[in-house]
């Protein structure tokens, strides 16, 4: 019997990219709160992040009893790190425009952490990801803002979308940026039986 994949998240990138690889998953997600702990480095705090997101996922399908044996949960997590300092949401436009200043023609590390785990054991790994951006002008910050994309993106942007038109070079995996690196992911749920 295969195993039964379960997604820790309500990102409909990370559910477009399991959908890519043609895996059937459930669609679970949970809040945690996700701010860093002090002293913590970006690559803990986003390795982190997925272990309790697959973590807490575990343990309301266990109290829910819907947690069976080929119950294989996924949990992803991205962040963006510059400086040796993760960058989070912006609050707002202002927000906005300090770290896309920040990144302006620069380049930062994109990281996804992902976590597979079942009932007794869990794997966590995590996939850096260099992003360099081109030189932007106070007035192509605004104007991406108003597209109301950056909002809720790490980094306050979206390389998948219309954000992508600031990126000059990618250097790793473009689907980690994106939230899911497929290859790392599908040789994780492979150890775990969910695909050949």
């Amino acid at each position: 019997m295969s195993a039964s994949l379960v997604l820790a998240s309500a990102s409909p990138r990370r559910t477009a990219l399991l959908n890519q690889l043609g895996i059937e998953h459930q669609i679970y997600p949970v809040d945690i709160d996700e701010s860093a702990k002090p002293e913590e480095t970006p690559e803990a705090q986003v390795a982190r992040l997925a272990y309790e997101k697959a973590s807490t996922a575990l343990a309301r399908l266990a109290s829910s009893q819907t947690l069976t044996q080929s119950t294989v949960v996924l949990a992803s997590d991205t962040l963006i790190a510059f400086a040796g300092k993760s960058v989070g949401k912006p609050k707002n436009l202002e927000d906005s425009r300090r770290i896309l200043s920040m990144l302006s023609g620069q380049q930062h590390s994109v990281l996804t952490a992902i976590c597979v785990a079942n009932e007794s054991r869990q794997v966590t790994q995590t996939i850096t990801t260099k992003v360099t951006f081109g030189a932007l002008t106070n007035a192509q910050i605004d104007a991406y803002w108003e597209t109301g994309e950056p909002a809720d993106k790490a980094g306050s942007y979206a390389i998948q979308g219309i954000g992508g038109q600031f990126v000059i070079a990618i250097e790793g995996s473009a689907s980690a940026v994106v939230g899911l690196p497929l290859y790392e992911t599908k040789q994780l749920l492979s150890e775990f039986g969910v695909v050949e």
